[in-house]
């Protein structure tokens, strides 16, 4: 049983009471976390408060120098943050799993070190000298999602005390273990009350609400479904708080009629199936050009077959369960929709506890629930096309736009064809491949602002212009 802490101030909380934590494998409790309160919350933003007038002041080397340490602590920590995340979570240690989630944190935690956002001159002659500052805002608040718990915070965290802030994260009830252990680790090399963390089981009580609407939090981010984030947005307007929403996507894959449909396969299945399909950016829609339509069925559905599923601390597995009930409803709830209308590929009926098979439904169109529906699991509908501007408008025809790719040989003809879809990032051959040096963010109903590189910092700081 793994027992954690909030951390407040640099001291551990345990809470007045406390919720389970399972196993999606196969149900067992694994841990418990603080049923956190409002004088919690209220205990760390003030603990927040109080350390940004230090840690707001530092110099740019200094904030750098903090940051490759906690880069170094996530390092460090690796195995045992991937175990604990396995364990709550369900993503196999192998694979794109729990060990992919430790290393692709501790890389952006050092990108993140490497960035910064020096004054910058605006006009220097007779008539004056006009230089503009990026200035911390304040205590950001934090809230986390449950399908990368580890890496989103590390998304979250590390930009915010690069750029000088103070931080209050509360992770989601269904994956609270990984990212409170995380926050232990660094308060052991950074100064108390620059990171503190809240946790609840959103039920009995909802600090990410009061975290929203919260006057001291200066700044949101926000990584969740488009209803919560819509709810954050409101909630916070009476502050006017500063938001960063990456929210859900639908997003849309394009295969041109040139496309080699076996050389794809197995991108096109990571596409979609990352993390069983629990990912925001993952390929939620596939369309096909009915010419090869029949072959990249074929070869998408062999590869997905292949593919081992089981408990994530087999090192054999590469997927793993459902991470929780809801999730596992809505996906069955859609596949059992589509089965009507459409042809099962592979997959198609739930399997014990959270497990579901990666399930490929053809024959589908705009309109079916399958398509029109962030699944936010592992189920793929394919839908055949013979016009590429009908395939286009298809893949706009949503109120999300996340991301986006064109599948293709021909590279130039394949990036006209992504610059008109109506969404944050466009892949070519390839989906979802986020990297810490460009921006990464949604349009339409998808968030507000963008994350890494140095548009993503620039999301915690205010712009101040000096005149001299």
């Amino acid at each position: 049983m793994q027992e954690t802490r909030m951390t407040i101030g640099g001291r551990a909380v345990p809470g007045t009471a406390s919720f389970e934590v399972r196993n999606p494998a196969n149900g067992q409790v694994i841990g418990t976390a603080p049923n956190g309160s409002r004088d919690d919350l209220a205990a760390a933003v003030a603990a927040a408060q109080k350390a940004f007038t230090s840690w707001s002041r530092k110099s740019d080397d200094e904030l750098a120098a903090a940051c490759r340490a906690v880069t170094e602590k996530i390092g460090a920590h690796a195995e045992e943050l991937a175990r604990l995340l396995t364990l709550e979570q369900g993503k196999p240690l192998n694979g794109l799993g729990s060990r992919w989630e430790l290393g692709g944190a501790a890389a952006w935690a050092g990108a993140t070190a490497a960035l910064s956002l020096p004054p910058r001159v605006l006009q220097d002659n007779a008539q004056g000298h006009v230089e503009i500052f990026r200035k911390p805002v304040g205590v950001v608040g934090s809230i986390t999602p449950w399908n990368f718990p580890v890496l989103i915070a590390v998304w979250h965290v590390l930009p915010a005390l690069r750029t000088g802030n103070t931080v209050v994260i509360k992770p989601s009830p269904y994956t609270p273990l990984a990212t409170l252990r995380f926050v232990e680790l660094l308060n052991e090399v950074l100064p108390e009350g620059v990171v503190n963390s809240v946790s609840c089981d959103d039920r009995t009580s909802n600090l990410g609400a009061d975290m929203a609407s919260d006057p001291v939090i200066r700044k949101i981010v926000f990584t969740g479904s488009c209803a919560t984030g819509k709810k954050v947005m409101q909630s916070a307007a009476s502050t006017m708080k500063r938001l960063t929403l990456e929210l859900g996507g639908n997003d849309a894959g394009i295969v041109l009629p040139d496309a080699d449909p076996k050389a794809i396969a197995e991108g096109l299945f990571w596409g979609a199936f990352l993390n069983n399909g629990q990912t925001c950016a993952a390929m939620k829609r596939l369309y096909v050009h009915a010419s090869i339509h029949d072959d990249v069925c074929e070869h998408l559905a062999a590869f997905a077959r292949q593919v081992p599923m089981g408990d994530g601390m087999d090192e054999k597995n590469v997927l793993g369960p459902v991470q929780n009930r809801m999730q596992f409803d809505k996906v069955a709830r859609l596949v059992a929709d589509a089965k009507k209308k459409g042809q099962v590929l592979t997959g198609g009926e739930p399997g014990q506890g959270l497990f579901f098979p990666a399930t490929i439904v053809a024959g589908l169109k705009n309109g079916d629930a399958l398509v029109d529906e962030e699944q936010f699991g592992p189920a793929l509908p394919i839908i055949r096309y013979t016009d590429v501007e009908e395939a286009i408008r298809a893949a706009n025809d949503s109120e999300n736009g996340l991301g986006g790719s064109v599948w293709s040989k021909d590279i130039e003809h394949a990036k006209r064809i992504a610059s008109r879809l109506e969404c944050g990032s466009v892949w070519i051959n390839k989906h979802g491949a986020i990297q810490p040096n460009a921006p990464f963010g949604g349009v339409k109903a998808s968030g507000l602002g963008v994350e890494f590189a140095e548009e993503g910092l620039k999301e915690y700081t205010d712009a101040q212009v000096i005149f001299s």
